[in-house]
């Protein structure tokens, strides 16, 4: 047996469903799960200039009592939830395990923003002795990994990586190189995010990077690659991988879903937000994913990009693949024109519609394009679903603060 890291179980929260039939259906149909915000005020969304978001359902985690519930982070519940889905598909028995072999690394973008925010006012409103003494562990960016580990008795490896939007994929990775090196067997890896608060959308308009101009039809908002796309949308969710070595997943006679074969990271060490207009950042981070999976260009069967919908990310993505594909670029589709921005988790829910790709021989659309953007000149599956044959994939996340993170999903054989 070779030195490979499989996928042996997946789980899903996500504005589309949370599990990953739904999900995956739903994607495919190119149904968007965007839509108006119906969880502030009136006088609060009367405030804000985007008014839309890609709203996950309520999750019930079926190891979590109602109390239990309520002392975490609605992020931590997503983690939780998937992190359930993914044990159960991959059929893992800890009581089987050494839980010091079995770890966990799962990250957050921004973490219990809610809590912070709410604890905040009633810090200025009503006094010091009126903030929650669950505050702090609702608040932390880490709580969520910390939790799964205590909910499936890993004792190995914990901790959370915040990259801001490549948070995930970097996970993935950081998994990945640790059961490569031996220090586990298995480690549950992936991102959570909810942070559609009034506060956070407050400060994504401020700094102009949410789309306000569609707010009456929030399902044409979304539109990565077109030359009328003018923001992302916030979205919330998790998405969790059971990861382990071939070795271990076949000894225990588990079910292997694809190999993560490889992953690249960069910095593009220019601004705090905008890319490099270049896109020599995530090119980079893709080639060193395809040199570690083994793999050239013309092996690459589908690429699942950041594709964000906003002008600056969009083009510079699309001067990356340019730069590393020239006249083999693949089919190219965004999870994100479906569901929105996921933020920490969107490389862990857009990993895993890799995976169904692979399983399924279908590329899930690209919705609403449809005025090309020569900034935007790549293959993209516009609108509707395509049939192929899929044995390689490829995942940008792409931060900011300059983060760039590119994966490589393969058909495990």
């Amino acid at each position: 047996m070779g030195n490979k890291i499989v996928i042996t179980g997946m789980g899903v929260v996500s504005p589309l469903g949370n599990d990953i039939e739904t999900f995956w259906k739903r994607l495919c149909a190119g149904e968007s799960g965007i839509r108006a915000i119906d969880i502030f005020d009136e006088d609060t969304l009367a405030e804000l200039a985007s008014k839309i978001a890609g709203i996950a359902p309520d999750v019930t985690p079926e190891n979590l009592a109602p109390k239990d519930m309520r002392r975490n982070s609605r992020y931590t519940n997503f983690a939780i939830e998937a992190a359930n889905q993914a044990i159960k598909q991959g059929g893992f028995d800890i009581n089987q395990e050494d839980p010091f072999r079995c770890g966990v690394i799962l990250g957050s973008g921004i973490g219990g923003l809610q809590e912070i925010n709410e604890d905040s006012v009633k810090m200025h409103t009503s006094g010091a002795r009126r903030v929650s003494p669950l505050m702090i562990p609702k608040g932390l960016t880490n709580m969520a990994s910390g939790l799964v580990g205590i909910q499936h008795n890993f004792q190995g490896p914990n901790k959370a990586i915040v990259t801001a939007c490549a948070t995930a994929t970097q996970s993935i990775g950081a998994a990945a190189d640790m059961l490569r090196a031996g220090k586990a067997d298995a480690i549950l890896a992936g991102g959570s995010e909810s942070t559609i608060i009034p506060f956070a959308i407050a400060g994504f308009c401020a700094m102009k990077a949410l789309c306000t101009d569609r707010n009456d039809t929030p399902e044409l908002a979304s539109r990565p690659f077109d030359a009328a796309r003018s923001g992302f949308i916030m979205g919330e969710g998790a998405g969790v991988f059971l990861m382990e070595t071939e070795e271990h997943a076949k000894k225990r006679g588990a079910e292997i879903f694809a190999e993560v074969a490889g992953m690249g990271e960069t910095c593009d060490a220019y601004h705090i937000t905008a890319p490099r207009p270049d896109g020599s950042g995530p090119a980079a981070a893709m080639r060193e994913a395809m040199r570690e999976a083994g793999v050239n260009p013309e092996d690459v069967d589908y690429f699942n990009p950041h594709g964000t919908s906003t002008k600056l990310n969009d083009a510079s993505e699309s001067q990356a693949l340019r730069s590393v594909f020239r006249e083999n670029m693949p089919p190219a589709s965004s999870t994100k024109s479906m569901v929105g921005h996921l933020l920490g988790a969107a490389g862990a829910v857009e990993a895993l519609a890799c995976v169904m790709s692979i399983r399924d021989g279908i590329i899930h659309p690209n919705v609403n394009y449809e005025t090309p953007d020569p900034d935007c000149d790549i293959n993209i599956v516009a609108n509707e679903a395509r049939e192929a044959k899929v044995a390689v994939t490829m995942s940008n996340s792409l931060g900011f603060g300059g983060h760039n993170a590119s994966i490589i999903i393969r058909k495990y054989g």
